[in-house]
């Protein structure tokens, strides 16, 4: 495991990427004084603005570190994380692009055809191409072995039947990587027969719902197929190798700093708050705080570094998921209870604006991207292997 080896070093960031990362500041700096967006937590999820992706995708700030050839601006892994940090730690609207951009154009690298890649790639840097993922459903879960959406083959084509749930995006999304079976249920071989599919999420046959959230907002959805058309070229990979490409993918989806930074404007704010005036009670929360980021950030700068060698680093991603999203729900209450016992910090209504946004999705932190108890099985597992 890579935390686990003796000879692990952070990967060096280089001058390039600082320079970078002072270009995002200034843009989004200019964003919000310009009214372009209002800060708030969960930008990744709850931030749905097509704009403000496709104004990224100008500035080639989507997929940066991807080959030319398919839209991207051929910089390193870092520059992709580096700009992503800056778009999270300012609660930037990020979401329409960002499940794309983060999860679905990778696996299309490393799995799909030159076909796919051309014709996806490109539009998903542009921003103007948003994908969702179908994975989790009713009465599955995390267990994605027992997923029961299938595709069967009808002439030249496939049929879809089934049902998604938890599905972010998919109401504004134009397309969704979907996991399903296309081989019966072996309950000797369970992770046997699944395959992916790109499918058009305005195609006849395909129904979108909304899941609403405790505050009424919505980015959840279910998502239904009776019997989608799916052409031959939509099959992601081979048929029956999806729990291999799944899990490939699921590595890109738990180690972002998505897992760790969705509450960052509340965590910043409160730092700032604390470190612009004499020292109070607040400053025992604003170390905690920085002790556990600062611990999570170069883990998922490790990862990274491992993603950019090539690897595929599916515990280390589990780890980072699991502290991070529970770092994200301690923080709201470490900063309230600031609130309380700080005079610096209590009153502060952008503060108190950003907690009330936060507090109700809270619970979702531990769940979203698989639950951290199934997370917690699969790093158990692997350690007891070693």
């Amino acid at each position: 495991m890579l935390f686990l080896d003796s000879d692990f070093d952070l990967p060096a960031v280089g001058a390039a990427t600082a320079s970078l990362r002072r270009q995002v500041r200034e843009f989004l700096a200019a964003e919000t004084r310009g009214g372009g967006f209002a800060p708030q937590s969960n930008s990744w999820t709850e931030g749905l603005a097509g704009d403000f992706s496709r104004k990224l995708g100008e500035r080639g700030w989507i997929g940066y570190h991807w080959p030319v050839a398919w839209g991207g601006r051929g910089g390193s892994a870092f520059d992709t994380l580096t700009i992503n940090e800056e778009l999270l730690a300012a609660g930037a609207p990020v979401g329409a692009h960002w499940i794309g951009a983060r999860q679905s154009a990778p696996l299309l690298m490393r799995f799909g055809t030159e076909t796919q890649r051309r014709k996806f790639l490109p539009r998903i840097a542009a921003g103007t191409t948003w994908f969702a993922i179908g994975m989790s459903e009713p009465d599955v879960g995390s267990d994605l072995a027992s997923v029961r959406t299938r595709a069967e083959h009808a002439g030249g084509c496939w049929r879809l039947h089934g049902r998604k749930v938890w599905t972010s995006g998919a109401h504004v999304a134009h397309h969704a990587i979907v996991l399903c079976r296309t081989a019966p249920l072996d309950p000797k071989a369970r992770h046997a027969g699944l395959s992916q599919f790109i499918v058009d999420l305005k195609a006849p046959g395909v129904t979108i719902r909304p899941i609403r959230m405790l505050d009424g907002s919505h980015h959840f959805n279910e998502v239904t197929f009776d019997g989608v058309e799916l052409p031959a070229d939509r099959l992601v990979g081979n048929t029956g190798d999806g729990w291999k490409q799944v899990t490939s993918e699921l590595a890109y989806e738990r180690s972002g700093p998505e897992r760790f930074l969705s509450t960052m404007p509340i965590v910043e704010r409160c730092l700032r708050l604390v470190l612009d005036a004499a020292p109070s009670a607040g400053d025992i929360a604003a170390g905690r705080l920085l002790a556990r980021l600062i611990t999570l950030r170069n883990m998922c700068l490790g990862i990274w570094g491992a993603l950019e060698a090539g690897g595929s680093p599916v515990i280390e991603a589990a780890m980072v998921k699991d502290l991070g999203t529970n770092f994200e729900r301690d923080s709201l209450e470490i900063v309230r209870e600031a609130m309380v016992a700080d005079a610096r910090i209590a009153g502060d209504a952008t503060l108190e604006a950003l907690l009330a946004g936060a507090f109700p999705l809270a619970p979702t932190y531990t769940l979203r991207g698989g639950t951290n108890e199934v997370l917690r099985n699969m790093i158990a597992k692997h350690l007891q292997s070693r």
